[in-house]
């Protein structure tokens, strides 16, 4: 922890206020997470206007992957206000999130891949580490500026599929959660020119040493 307050430096919170966000984070997960589910479930059954937007923006497909999720998780660990806040806030978020989608997905759809669903709870599981590694992304210095590399990284791969000779963008959605990822993280000048090649780097290392594509 030496030297970890020279980056970003953490505040307190009131235990009413730790616990009201405990609960807010793990009710947005549950509502969302049943929302996911539902949208793919009865597509052929929504009300008029969100069969629309469904189709015209690949909704429900967008929201079965993992970049709204992990772009969600991010803001939440970003703006707690301390480190060891951020990791419980982000693993309440999946807990509810991946826990209503899949109990939806078992009892109404009677659907559940288990393969799939075990690599969410995985997720779910190391996901505290992970928020409170992305909470010092938003302070300064090296570290920080390593730390944003590596998650506008994994936003650029999950954003596009290359290959030697082709760049592909797989959604444009994907784009805009990839542009508000450079935005929250706030670097500047050379900074953001620094996590941009970073992050660049950052996605071939990932693309290369990943057993299986994720997303």
């Amino acid at each position: 922890m030496v030297g970890l307050h020279e980056i970003r430096r953490p505040a307190q919170c009131s235990a009413g206020r730790v616990g009201a966000l405990l609960l807010g984070c793990l009710v947005l997960g549950a509502c969302l997470g049943t929302f996911a589910k539902y949208l793919d479930h009865r597509q052929g059954a929504l009300p008029a206007l969100l069969q629309q937007v469904d189709q015209g923006l690949d909704l429900h497909n967008f929201l079965g992957g993992f970049g709204p999720w992990l772009f969600l998780a991010l803001c939440i660990a970003l703006y707690s206000a301390a480190p060891w806040y951020g990791a419980a806030n982000a693993f309440a978020f999946f807990a509810g999130m991946v826990s209503a989608y899949y109990l939806y997905g078992y009892f109404a759809a009677g659907f559940f891949p288990k393969t799939y669903a075990m690599l969410w709870v995985a997720l779910t599981a190391v996901s505290p580490v992970l928020a409170w590694l992305c909470w010092y992304a938003k302070g300064s210095g090296p570290l920080a500026l390593v730390l944003s590399a590596g998650i506008v990284g994994v936003f650029l791969d999950i954003t596009f599929s290359w290959g030697l000779f082709y760049l592909s963008l797989r959604s444009w959605l994907d784009a805009l959660l990839l542009l508000l990822t450079i935005l929250v993280l706030g670097q500047r000048g050379r900074e953001l020119a620094g996590m941009l090649v970073g992050g660049a780097v950052f996605a071939v290392l990932l693309d290369l040493l990943l057993p299986v594509s994720l997303w």
